[in-house]
Formats: C-alpha cells, structure tokens, sequence
C-alpha cells in the first residue's frame, strides 16, 4: 500500500477542482498580513503514520478553536481547513513586535483508497486534530503464509517414452 499523497498533481485531479484550488489559495494569500511571518496560518504541519488497519494524521493547530476547524472528504482527498481568529488587541500597549498570524488555513492530501462511510474519526485536544481514517477491507494488507513442499515440482506435461509413428504417404 503506498502512502497518501501530501502533495497533489493537478494532471491527476479534474480540471475544475484544480483551479478551484488554485483560486481559493490566492485569496488565501491576499487574506493574509503583509510582511507577517507564516506561523500557525497558512498550511498547518501535519504527521501522517500507516497501521495495518488505519493512517492516523494529526495536525497541529495551536490557537485555533475547535470550532474553527473543518475536516471533509471528497472521495479519496482528505481536506483539513479553517481559520484562525485574531484576538481583540488592547490600544493602551505599544507593540513592536506582533508574530502571530490570523487567516484561514488548508491543507489537503490523497489518500491510496477511499474511505468507506463513517471511517474517519476526528479528535481536537491541546492544538492538535487527531485523525484515524480507518482502511476499507479491501485495502487491509494481508500475509498468506505459502507452504514449501519438499521435491521437485511436478512436470505438466510428461514426456511418453513411445517413439513417434512417421506419417505414411499413399
């Protein structure tokens, strides 16, 4: 079983979706501050772990409130996206250095097979979303143990021991 794509070829995807996408990070990025640093915003790290029976993917989302979270399937294209809230700035501090960045975030990959109905279960705790997609029957990699019999193989077509009979012509 190969692992999920992190990074999508838009020659694999439709068209459409692909400009979709394309078009969705582009307000993305005019969404965010210029000039602020990429930290927490944007595409959030992500960890992605295979078992025989599941992927588990967390991502981290420091700041962002559960509710503030979507996770979605679209056939085999898992999607975690959202947005992080700017806090209320108080006006009686001077700041000279604000990094935290607010916008919303996205992050997508392919996974090797699609998931059946109800296989993803989605945990948020600490600032990480936990996610298990568990693998369709089909796809749970299995071990068949092959016995070894002693001797040669047998042969498929045993040679006759006859000697060939000429053909006569009248």
């Amino acid at each position: 079983m190969s692992l999920p794509r992190l990074w999508t070829r838009s020659q694999e995807l439709d068209p459409f979706r692909v400009m979709r996408r394309e078009m969705e990070n582009a307000f993305r990025a005019l969404d965010q501050k210029p000039g602020s640093p990429d930290i927490g915003a944007g595409a959030p790290a992500i960890n992605v772990a295979e078992t025989n029976d599941a992927f588990e993917v967390t991502a981290e989302l420091p700041g962002v409130d559960e509710k503030d979270i979507n996770v979605s399937l679209d056939d085999n294209q898992l999607v975690i996206s959202g947005e992080k809230k700017a806090e209320s700035t108080k006006e009686e501090k001077n700041w000279h250095v604000e990094e935290r960045s607010y916008g919303s975030f996205y992050r997508s990959m392919l996974l090797p097979f699609e998931p059946e109905e109800g296989a993803v279960e989605a945990h948020f705790d600490k600032g990480v979303l936990h996610l298990t997609i568990k693998k369709p029957a089909k796809a749970v990699k299995t071990t068949k143990k092959i016995d070894i019999k002693p001797g040669a193989p047998p042969s498929p077509n045993p040679v006759s021991n006859k000697p060939a009979v000429p053909n006569k012509a009248a």
